[in-house]
């Protein structure tokens, strides 16, 4: 593992190196979007905010779920390397794309469907940062013939003890599911459509990874990301179902409007 890079004196992290990095495939993924369903945005502008949005979100989740910790030291958890909350930048990262979205002709939901490819890039790539830099983010122990080893990590594993290596089963996630919307979006669908499928596949695939995560487990045998992988994955449901229902309404209206007309 390597948490920083060292320059002279300078001591580089990588994971936010690597942060950065996913942040750059996102917006080219955004771009290339926006290009193919003829939308006139400016994805650097919009990448910029939501990821500055989700880091505030992961620091705040994380702060939220550890309150014991940050009432000690508030000055430490609050601006250490450590301790990012996926769940978190998820949701101010959504925030912040209902808010730049409001100048899109169909609203928020049309940008969030758009992005929903690039959230998913921006997903698996930002896990390499957990891997490179060894934040702590792994599985449990395992013989697995690709188990790993993190000594050197920001957070070291035991000494002669291989785990799961999680963040990379999450950046093949991440990238399948970016695939995936991809080659959903290469057709008109019902509005919120790709939303809601990213936040089911997203919940379902965080949910699963948690399984052997060593994040311990809290709510009926469940940790605090797997509790919110069930909200997500209702959120998703929901915002389907009205989609799906909405797209229907309309396309029933549209026949009785045309069948009047002639």
């Amino acid at each position: 593992m390597l948490p920083f890079i060292h320059i002279g004196h300078f001591a580089l992290p990588t994971f936010g190196l690597l942060m950065w990095l996913a942040a750059v495939a996102a917006c080219v993924v955004l771009h290339v979007d926006f290009r193919r369903n003829g939308a006139s945005a400016d994805a650097v502008n919009i990448v910029a905010v939501t990821t500055l949005a989700g880091v505030i979100g992961a620091k705040l989740w994380h702060v939220l779920e550890s309150p014991h910790q940050f009432a000690a030291a508030p000055f430490a958890v609050l601006f250490d390397r450590e301790g990012f909350a996926w769940y978190g930048g998820l949701v101010f990262g959504i925030l912040a794309l209902i808010i730049q979205g409001r100048r899109f002709p169909k609203g928020p939901l049309q940008l969030l469907d758009l992005a929903a490819p690039a959230a998913a890039v921006g997903y698996g790539v930002g896990r390499l940062a957990c891997f490179v830099s060894g934040d702590g983010d792994y599985g449990i122990a395992s013989n697995v013939p690709w188990a790993m080893a993190f000594p050197n990590g920001l957070v070291p594993t035991e000494p002669g003890v291989r785990v799961h290596p999680t963040p990379l089963y999450e950046l093949f996630f991440g990238l399948v599911l970016a695939a995936y919307l991809w080659w959903r979006g290469r057709a008109p669908r019902p509005l919120g459509l790709l939303t809601a499928e990213f936040l089911v596949l997203s919940g379902i695939g965080r949910f699963l990874v948690e399984i052997i995560r060593r994040n311990p487990k809290i709510y009926f045998g469940m940790s605090n990301a797997q509790v919110a992988s069930l909200a997500t994955i209702l959120a998703g449901l929901l915002l389907g179902i009205w989609s799906l229902r909405r797209a229907h309404r309309l396309s029933s209206t549209a026949r009785v409007s045309s069948a009047r007309a002639a």
